[in-house]
């Protein structure tokens, strides 16, 4: 059975939320990895997983632990590049799915970004969670479930 994994410490409170009904409606694991304490209710498909607070400790350990065909819900497209590179899905909290051709532009695009950031210029970050965000992970998340046997 396929694991869901979520980059719990900038991950919306909305997409968890889903993400909880999802795994009492489907029972499917899901767990949640932060370098803080993230409350989850009480479920036994749905678990927390604090890590110490360095630097891609919460990363490293979601892709050391995931295996093939395991979904990860992140924003953080290195890491979604290194969820897909093991063989795992990848969806944003905004509704993207990543695959091997779009993580690699997007990879691209945020290193260009942070290049004209170093260089000084202001850039705008990202525009806050909205209905369309919550509707498009919504849908994804469901594709993604229906495919589970």
């Amino acid at each position: 059975m396929s694991t869901i994994w979520v980059d719990a410490d900038a991950c919306p409170r909305p997409v968890k939320d889903m993400l909880f009904r999802a795994a009492e409606r489907k029972q499917v694991q899901v767990i949640l990895v932060a370098n803080q304490l993230i409350g989850i209710p009480n479920s036994a498909y749905i678990k927390s997983i604090r890590v110490s607070s360095g630097f891609d400790e919460a990363d490293n350990y979601i892709v050391q632990e995931m295996s093939a065909g395991d979904l990860l819900i992140t924003a953080d497209i290195p890491l979604a590049a290194d969820a897909i590179e093991k063989g795992g899905i990848a969806i944003n909290p905004r509704g993207t799915v990543y695959t091997h051709d779009n993580v690699r532009q997007s990879l691209n695009i945020r290193d260009f970004m942070e290049t004209m950031r170093s260089s000084g210029i202001q850039t705008q970050g990202p525009s806050s969670f909205s209905q369309s965000d919550k509707h498009a992970f919504a849908q994804a998340l469901d594709k993604w479930l229906a495919k589970l046997k």
